[in-house]
Protein backbone atom coordinates (compact mmCIF):
# COMPACT_ATOMS: atom_id res chain seq x y z
CA UNK A 1 0.00 0.00 0.00
CA UNK A 2 1.48 3.59 -0.98
CA UNK A 3 2.23 5.97 2.17
CA UNK A 4 -0.04 8.84 2.40
CA UNK A 5 1.93 12.17 1.80
CA UNK A 6 4.67 13.13 4.64
CA UNK A 7 2.97 16.05 5.48
CA UNK A 8 -0.48 14.62 6.44
CA UNK A 9 1.32 12.89 9.23
CA UNK A 10 2.70 16.06 10.26
CA UNK A 11 -0.94 17.70 10.49
CA UNK A 12 -2.01 14.53 12.22
CA UNK A 13 0.86 14.45 14.77
CA UNK A 14 0.22 18.54 15.68
CA UNK A 15 -3.61 18.03 15.77
CA UNK A 16 -2.69 14.87 18.46
CA UNK A 17 -0.74 17.08 20.56
CA UNK A 18 -2.64 19.85 21.14
CA UNK A 19 -5.92 18.16 20.61
CA UNK A 20 -7.69 20.73 18.07
CA UNK A 21 -8.15 21.70 14.57
CA UNK A 22 -7.84 25.30 14.99
CA UNK A 23 -4.71 25.19 17.45
CA UNK A 24 -2.70 22.66 15.04
CA UNK A 25 -3.87 25.18 12.22
CA UNK A 26 -2.00 28.21 14.25
CA UNK A 27 1.16 26.14 14.40
CA UNK A 28 0.97 24.96 10.76
CA UNK A 29 -0.13 28.55 9.64
CA UNK A 30 -3.01 27.37 7.80
CA UNK A 31 -6.43 27.56 8.16
CA UNK A 32 -8.45 25.05 10.34
CA UNK A 33 -10.45 23.94 7.28
CA UNK A 34 -7.21 22.84 5.79
CA UNK A 35 -6.28 20.86 8.43
CA UNK A 36 -9.88 19.00 8.94
CA UNK A 37 -9.03 18.01 4.72
CA UNK A 38 -5.69 16.47 5.97
CA UNK A 39 -7.01 14.30 8.75
CA UNK A 40 -10.29 13.49 6.71
CA UNK A 41 -8.00 12.52 4.20
CA UNK A 42 -5.40 10.60 6.25
CA UNK A 43 -8.19 8.64 7.75
CA UNK A 44 -9.63 7.70 4.22
CA UNK A 45 -5.70 6.75 3.04
CA UNK A 46 -5.61 4.33 6.09
CA UNK A 47 -9.27 3.20 6.40
CA UNK A 48 -9.28 3.93 10.43
CA UNK A 49 -10.56 6.31 12.90
CA UNK A 50 -8.00 8.25 14.56
CA UNK A 51 -9.92 10.57 16.74
CA UNK A 52 -13.25 11.21 18.30
CA UNK A 53 -15.14 14.26 19.47
CA UNK A 54 -15.12 14.71 23.13
CA UNK A 55 -16.26 18.23 23.99
CA UNK A 56 -14.17 21.00 22.60
CA UNK A 57 -11.81 18.26 22.30
CA UNK A 58 -10.52 15.75 19.75
CA UNK A 59 -9.62 12.85 21.72
CA UNK A 60 -7.25 9.58 20.29
CA UNK A 61 -8.95 6.65 19.50
CA UNK A 62 -6.71 3.35 20.57
CA UNK A 63 -5.37 3.39 16.47
CA UNK A 64 -4.70 6.71 16.91
CA UNK A 65 -2.70 6.99 20.15
CA UNK A 66 -0.62 4.09 18.57
CA UNK A 67 -0.12 6.16 14.91
CA UNK A 68 1.17 8.93 17.31
CA UNK A 69 3.32 7.28 19.25
CA UNK A 70 5.07 6.44 16.00
CA UNK A 71 4.78 9.71 13.92
CA UNK A 72 6.62 11.86 16.85
CA UNK A 73 9.28 9.89 17.47
CA UNK A 74 10.17 9.31 13.49
CA UNK A 75 9.20 13.04 13.99
CA UNK A 76 11.52 13.63 16.63
CA UNK A 77 14.06 12.05 14.63
CA UNK A 78 13.75 13.96 11.50
CA UNK A 79 14.58 16.76 13.86
CA UNK A 80 17.78 15.60 15.15
CA UNK A 81 19.33 14.23 11.85
CA UNK A 82 18.38 18.28 10.61
CA UNK A 83 19.88 20.09 13.42
CA UNK A 84 22.99 17.46 13.29
CA UNK A 85 23.15 18.19 9.80
CA UNK A 86 23.07 22.08 10.31
CA UNK A 87 25.14 21.85 13.90
CA UNK A 88 24.76 25.24 16.03
CA UNK A 89 22.17 26.67 13.65
CA UNK A 90 18.90 27.05 15.62
CA UNK A 91 15.93 26.39 13.68
CA UNK A 92 13.46 29.63 13.71
CA UNK A 93 12.77 29.94 10.30
CA UNK A 94 9.54 28.35 10.80
CA UNK A 95 8.51 30.00 14.43
CA UNK A 96 6.14 32.83 14.20
CA UNK A 97 5.50 35.24 16.89
CA UNK A 98 1.67 36.94 17.74
CA UNK A 99 0.79 39.06 20.27
CA UNK A 100 -2.43 38.54 21.89
CA UNK A 101 -4.35 42.19 23.86
CA UNK A 102 -6.51 40.87 26.54
CA UNK A 103 -8.61 42.70 29.25
CA UNK A 104 -7.56 42.79 33.23
CA UNK A 105 -6.92 38.53 34.00
CA UNK A 106 -10.40 38.89 36.31
CA UNK A 107 -13.29 37.41 34.68
CA UNK A 108 -10.89 35.51 31.40
CA UNK A 109 -10.38 32.97 32.90
CA UNK A 110 -12.47 30.74 30.25
CA UNK A 111 -9.52 32.40 28.27
CA UNK A 112 -6.53 32.40 30.32
CA UNK A 113 -6.64 28.53 30.85
CA UNK A 114 -6.28 26.87 27.47
CA UNK A 115 -4.25 29.77 26.16
CA UNK A 116 -1.91 28.79 28.21
CA UNK A 117 -2.08 25.16 27.81
CA UNK A 118 -1.57 26.00 24.08
CA UNK A 119 1.32 28.36 24.93
CA UNK A 120 3.38 25.45 26.75
CA UNK A 121 2.14 22.35 23.71
CA UNK A 122 3.13 24.46 20.45
CA UNK A 123 6.19 24.26 18.95
CA UNK A 124 6.40 26.85 16.54
CA UNK A 125 3.99 29.80 17.75
CA UNK A 126 5.32 32.32 20.55
CA UNK A 127 2.30 33.93 21.98
CA UNK A 128 3.20 36.91 24.00
CA UNK A 129 0.35 38.86 26.19
CA UNK A 130 -0.63 42.26 27.04
CA UNK A 131 -3.36 43.42 28.79
CA UNK A 132 -5.55 46.57 28.00
CA UNK A 133 -9.04 47.71 29.97
CA UNK A 134 -10.56 48.24 26.62
CA UNK A 135 -10.57 49.36 23.34
CA UNK A 136 -9.14 52.71 23.17
CA UNK A 137 -6.10 51.26 25.53
CA UNK A 138 -4.80 48.60 23.24
CA UNK A 139 -1.36 49.28 21.63
CA UNK A 140 -1.80 48.10 18.36
CA UNK A 141 1.71 49.07 17.37
CA UNK A 142 2.33 45.51 19.70
CA UNK A 143 -0.61 43.72 19.37
CA UNK A 144 -1.63 41.68 16.65
CA UNK A 145 -5.09 40.22 18.25
CA UNK A 146 -6.99 41.77 20.88
CA UNK A 147 -10.27 40.61 23.10
CA UNK A 148 -12.01 43.30 23.83
CA UNK A 149 -14.87 43.54 26.48
CA UNK A 150 -17.50 46.02 25.19
CA UNK A 151 -19.81 47.04 22.39
CA UNK A 152 -18.95 48.09 18.88
CA UNK A 153 -18.76 49.29 16.20
CA UNK A 154 -14.70 50.15 16.17
CA UNK A 155 -14.15 51.85 13.60
CA UNK A 156 -11.14 50.72 11.18
CA UNK A 157 -10.95 47.09 12.48
CA UNK A 158 -12.66 43.55 12.37
CA UNK A 159 -14.25 41.99 14.77
CA UNK A 160 -16.10 39.05 15.85
CA UNK A 161 -18.62 38.03 18.87
CA UNK A 162 -16.79 35.37 20.44
CA UNK A 163 -19.56 34.50 22.84
CA UNK A 164 -23.04 35.91 23.69
CA UNK A 165 -22.51 36.43 27.42
CA UNK A 166 -26.11 35.53 29.49
CA UNK A 167 -25.93 37.49 32.79
CA UNK A 168 -27.13 35.87 36.15
CA UNK A 169 -27.13 37.46 39.64
CA UNK A 170 -24.28 35.45 41.38
CA UNK A 171 -23.27 36.55 45.33
CA UNK A 172 -21.98 34.26 48.15
CA UNK A 173 -23.39 31.70 49.47
CA UNK A 174 -24.55 33.24 53.13
CA UNK A 175 -27.07 34.74 50.76
CA UNK A 176 -28.85 31.74 50.49
CA UNK A 177 -29.60 30.65 53.77
CA UNK A 178 -31.26 33.55 56.96
CA UNK A 179 -33.74 35.61 57.36
CA UNK A 180 -31.99 37.33 54.48
CA UNK A 181 -32.34 34.39 52.22
CA UNK A 182 -32.33 35.30 48.61
CA UNK A 183 -35.08 32.83 46.97
CA UNK A 184 -37.15 35.31 44.43
CA UNK A 185 -36.40 38.51 42.31
CA UNK A 186 -38.41 40.79 45.40
CA UNK A 187 -34.91 39.58 47.92
CA UNK A 188 -32.70 41.65 45.83
CA UNK A 189 -34.55 44.42 47.51
CA UNK A 190 -32.78 43.68 50.78
CA UNK A 191 -29.25 43.90 49.66
CA UNK A 192 -26.71 45.86 47.73
CA UNK A 193 -26.58 45.47 43.78
CA UNK A 194 -22.82 45.24 42.26
CA UNK A 195 -22.21 47.67 39.50
CA UNK A 196 -19.19 47.55 36.70
CA UNK A 197 -21.38 50.16 34.67
CA UNK A 198 -23.71 52.90 35.10
CA UNK A 199 -26.76 50.29 35.82
CA UNK A 200 -28.04 49.66 32.45
CA UNK A 201 -27.10 45.50 33.28
CA UNK A 202 -29.03 45.43 36.00
CA UNK A 203 -31.91 47.27 34.90
CA UNK A 204 -32.30 45.22 31.93
CA UNK A 205 -32.30 42.07 33.98
CA UNK A 206 -34.41 43.74 36.95
CA UNK A 207 -36.69 44.56 33.76
CA UNK A 208 -36.88 40.97 32.40
CA UNK A 209 -37.44 40.01 36.11
CA UNK A 210 -40.66 41.45 36.19
CA UNK A 211 -39.16 43.62 38.85
CA UNK A 212 -37.84 46.67 39.75
CA UNK A 213 -35.72 48.23 43.10
CA UNK A 214 -34.52 51.89 43.94
CA UNK A 215 -30.19 51.84 43.62
CA UNK A 216 -29.54 54.46 46.26
CA UNK A 217 -27.15 51.51 48.04
CA UNK A 218 -26.12 49.91 45.49
CA UNK A 219 -22.16 49.99 44.77
CA UNK A 220 -20.76 51.09 41.50
CA UNK A 221 -17.12 49.76 40.40
CA UNK A 222 -15.04 50.27 37.04
CA UNK A 223 -13.57 47.19 37.37
CA UNK A 224 -15.46 43.64 37.21
CA UNK A 225 -12.20 42.58 39.11
CA UNK A 226 -13.43 44.20 42.19
CA UNK A 227 -16.97 43.78 41.04
CA UNK A 228 -16.83 39.77 41.52
CA UNK A 229 -14.45 39.95 44.71
CA UNK A 230 -17.09 42.02 46.34
CA UNK A 231 -19.13 39.52 45.58
CA UNK A 232 -17.90 36.92 47.09
CA UNK A 233 -16.66 38.76 50.36
CA UNK A 234 -20.51 39.02 50.69
CA UNK A 235 -20.88 43.10 50.07
CA UNK A 236 -23.48 42.54 47.36
CA UNK A 237 -25.19 40.81 44.58
CA UNK A 238 -22.99 40.91 40.89
CA UNK A 239 -24.51 39.70 37.67
CA UNK A 240 -21.54 37.71 35.98
CA UNK A 241 -21.85 35.12 33.29
CA UNK A 242 -21.58 31.38 33.86
CA UNK A 243 -18.93 30.79 31.73
CA UNK A 244 -16.66 33.90 33.35
CA UNK A 245 -17.44 32.62 36.65
CA UNK A 246 -17.44 29.07 36.10
CA UNK A 247 -14.75 28.44 38.68
CA UNK A 248 -15.72 30.17 41.40
CA UNK A 249 -19.17 28.73 41.14
CA UNK A 250 -17.68 25.30 40.85
CA UNK A 251 -15.61 25.69 44.16
CA UNK A 252 -18.46 27.55 45.98
CA UNK A 253 -17.26 30.71 46.39
CA UNK A 254 -20.21 32.46 44.32
CA UNK A 255 -23.51 30.68 43.74
CA UNK A 256 -26.58 31.58 41.55
CA UNK A 257 -29.34 32.49 43.84
CA UNK A 258 -32.12 33.25 40.81
CA UNK A 259 -32.56 30.77 38.00
CA UNK A 260 -33.28 33.92 35.46
CA UNK A 261 -30.29 34.87 33.03
CA UNK A 262 -30.69 37.64 30.04
CA UNK A 263 -28.69 38.67 27.28
CA UNK A 264 -25.41 40.74 28.69
CA UNK A 265 -25.49 44.55 27.11
CA UNK A 266 -21.39 44.18 26.60
CA UNK A 267 -19.79 40.77 25.51
CA UNK A 268 -16.45 39.76 24.41
CA UNK A 269 -15.35 39.94 21.11
CA UNK A 270 -12.03 38.93 19.15
CA UNK A 271 -10.61 41.92 16.72
CA UNK A 272 -7.95 42.68 14.80
CA UNK A 273 -6.50 44.97 12.45
CA UNK A 274 -7.17 43.95 8.73
CA UNK A 275 -3.79 44.43 7.67
CA UNK A 276 -2.62 41.81 10.02
CA UNK A 277 -5.57 39.27 9.52
CA UNK A 278 -4.12 38.60 6.11
CA UNK A 279 -0.53 36.70 8.06
CA UNK A 280 -2.18 33.01 7.67
CA UNK A 281 -0.91 32.50 11.20
CA UNK A 282 -3.08 35.52 12.45
CA UNK A 283 -6.39 34.32 10.89
CA UNK A 284 -5.66 30.98 12.65
CA UNK A 285 -5.19 32.21 15.63
CA UNK A 286 -8.41 34.48 15.16
CA UNK A 287 -10.25 30.49 14.48
CA UNK A 288 -8.55 29.21 17.35
CA UNK A 289 -10.23 32.04 19.32
CA UNK A 290 -13.56 31.20 18.28
CA UNK A 291 -13.34 27.82 18.43
CA UNK A 292 -12.30 27.62 22.45
CA UNK A 293 -15.02 30.05 23.38
CA UNK A 294 -17.92 27.95 21.65
CA UNK A 295 -20.09 26.08 23.76
CA UNK A 296 -18.62 22.17 24.28
CA UNK A 297 -21.28 19.77 22.37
Amino acid sequence: MALPPLHSFRVFESVARLGSLAAAAVELHVTTGAVSQQVKALQASLGVELFEKRGRQLVLTDSGRELQKRVASAMGEITEAVQALQAGVRLEEDRVDICLSIPPAEGVEWLTRPLLRFMEESRSVRVSVITAPGMPQVDWRRADVAVIYGTPPWPGVWWRLLHGIRMTPVCSPQYLRGPLAIVEAADLARHRLLHEDDGSQWQQWLAEAGYSRGGAEDIHFEDFGMVLQAARDGFGVALSDETVSQRDLDEGRLVRPLPISVAAVHNYYVVCPEAKRERPEVRAFIEWLLSISEPAQ
